[in-house]
């Protein structure tokens, strides 16, 4: 088994390669969770989900304007809060044509109240990729943008994620990887360390599926030479065993299982021959 440079209890470190700063391997998805709009009770709850987000020492926060009112929901909550700087904001773009990608990311960075330069952008599932590349390249250069990226969500789209990753000079790469859907591991890992590009991992328990699978069975007494303590850390844990993987999100408005996610990032990881025998005893089940 491999451990985390990070102390023993805190959460791992792994840095982002095209600069070397440090980022948390756990952060936060916002898919459907963050979508609430003014509903004051879900606000609350999130509001406890970011508070014990950033007392696990975990900072990066994944976001779309696909994704509703998500976007206006973390700008409003980390403010109130008082986060603002403790936290690595990423959106994406999610449009076609240069203009309309342009506005539709100055109203981003409005709506998640990320100041004059936001943390990372995305070209959200690869939609003209090459225009919006063009405007990401020339803000990051002057100062609106500290990272570029691209993604995808499913592994039909693995190819055409490789091409742009293989042709372009990215600081990130957002793609799906688990137990269940670990075709990334093929060539698009790989290729990401080739190029130093830091590795965002979504859809981490898959389809939502795996949660099914697993429910009401214990986990194998082996776990806890890893200090697994839920079937989640056991995902994750996997996830976060390859070498690739910077930062993996999971979506979650629910204040236990932050604190759950954020434990799979703490302590020791598994090594490949762990990595078998976690996903060959999954298969099983």
């Amino acid at each position: 088994m491999s451990t985390p440079a990070s102390a023993a209890g805190a959460l791992a470190t792994r840095p982002i390669p095209k600069s070397g700063e440090a980022l948390p391997v756990i952060g936060l998805g916002t898919w459907q969770v963050f979508d609430v709009g003014a509903d004051a009770a879900a606000r609350a709850r999130l509001s406890e989900v970011l508070e014990r987000f950033v007392a696990g020492g975990a900072t990066l926060i994944d976001s779309s304007p696909m994704y509703g009112s998500a976007e206006s929901v973390v700008g409003d909550l980390s403010h109130a809060l008082g986060l603002r700087a403790k936290l690595f904001l990423a959106t994406k773009v999610w449009t076609q044509g240069r203009e309309d990608g342009i506005a539709q990311m100055e109203r981003s960075i409005a709506r998640m109240q990320a100041g004059s330069s936001i943390d990372l952008i995305q070209v959200h599932n690869l939609v003209d990729v090459a225009a919006h590349t063009k405007t990401l390249v020339d803000w990051k250069a002057k100062g609106r943008v500290r990272y570029i990226g691209i993604t995808h969500y499913t592994a039909s789209g693995h190819a055409a994620l490789g091409r742009w990753l293989a042709s372009g000079d990215y600081d990130f790469v957002q793609l799906n990887y688990s137990i269940e859907e670990p075709e990334a591991a093929e060539r698009l890992l790989p290729l990401a360390q080739e190029k130093r590009a830091a590795v965002l991992v979504n859809r981490p328990f898959g389809s939502g599926s795996m949660f099914s699978r697993v429910r009401g069975k214990p986990l194998p007494p082996w776990a806890a030479e890893l200090g697994i303590a839920s079937w989640a850390q056991y995902f994750l844990k996997w996830i976060l065993g390859h070498p690739a993987v910077t930062c993996v999100i999971p979506a979650t408005g629910n204040p236990k299982h932050v604190v759950d996610n954020i434990g799979g990032g703490v302590g020791a990881l598994p090594d490949a021959a762990m990595r078998r025998r976690m996903a060959q005893h999954f298969e099983s089940l």
